[in-house]
């Protein structure tokens, strides 16, 4: 991982236009191709970015002083430096992945075990697919043969429905699986993450962990 804090302005050119003013930043650029702009505010969330797969070009000669970076799609986040106050590289290393609470944990293996809770005819796949980004808890088959992604949260936020977008992407370019429809599975989903669930094709199911350790109960609230 790269960690650069420039005094910059940065233009995004693509289906729509943005500009961000010059002010001191911190600029991301991850093994992944990933480029993300963070102010000094706002927790996680990036002003703006480029997810991979994209490609950065350090500018040469009168523009040694500009970044463009590109995606597939030929986008383009252009990055004006004004002032570089600081610019380093790390090695991180293979990530882990998340380890799972015990709460999660135990929800995916009651629902690994009792698939057919997410509808008649449902067959496991297996639990934890393992993808080039880490292992989707759960993938599966429907009544109709297609395969469906599982992911697992104790509470569903925006997050993990980005996470799980992340591997449908991945999932949807093996075409031994492909099509792949994803579902969003939590004991409480926030309003925001169902908007972008649901807008984003995927179903979101509601688990009542007490009732699901019962053996005599095995009803879950699908929206």
């Amino acid at each position: 991982m790269r960690l650069v804090i420039a005094r910059c302005s940065v233009d995004y050119a693509g289906r729509l236009t943005a500009h961000l003013p010059s002010a001191p930043r911190l600029i991301l650029v991850k093994a992944d191709g990933s480029v993300s702009i963070h102010a000094d505010d706002r927790a996680y969330k990036p002003l703006n970015w480029m997810s991979p797969p994209c490609t950065l070009k350090e500018g040469t000669g009168d523009d040694a002083n500009v970044w463009t970076v590109v995606n597939k799609a030929g986008e383009k986040l252009i990055i004006t430096m004004e002032e570089v106050l600081h610019d380093s590289s790390h090695e991180l290393g293979t990530d882990p992945g998340l380890i799972k609470d015990g709460v999660e944990a135990h929800l995916q293996e009651l629902l690994a075990d009792r698939i057919d809770t997410l509808g008649e005819g449902y067959t496991l796949i297996r639990r934890e697919y393992m993808t080039a980004i880490g292992p989707v808890d759960i993938l599966c088959r429907d009544a109709s043969g297609a395969t469906v992604a599982v992911e697992i949260k104790r509470r569903g936020e925006i997050d993990g429905v980005e996470q799980l977008t992340r591997y449908l992407e991945l999932l949807n370019r093996d075409p031994h699986l492909a099509p792949v429809r994803g579902v969003f599975a939590a004991q409480e989903i926030k309003p925001q993450a169902r908007v972008l669930a649901n807008d984003r094709g995927m179903d979101c199911v509601v688990l009542d962990y007490n009732a699901m350790r019962g053996i005599e109960d095995d009803k879950l609230r699908l929206f």
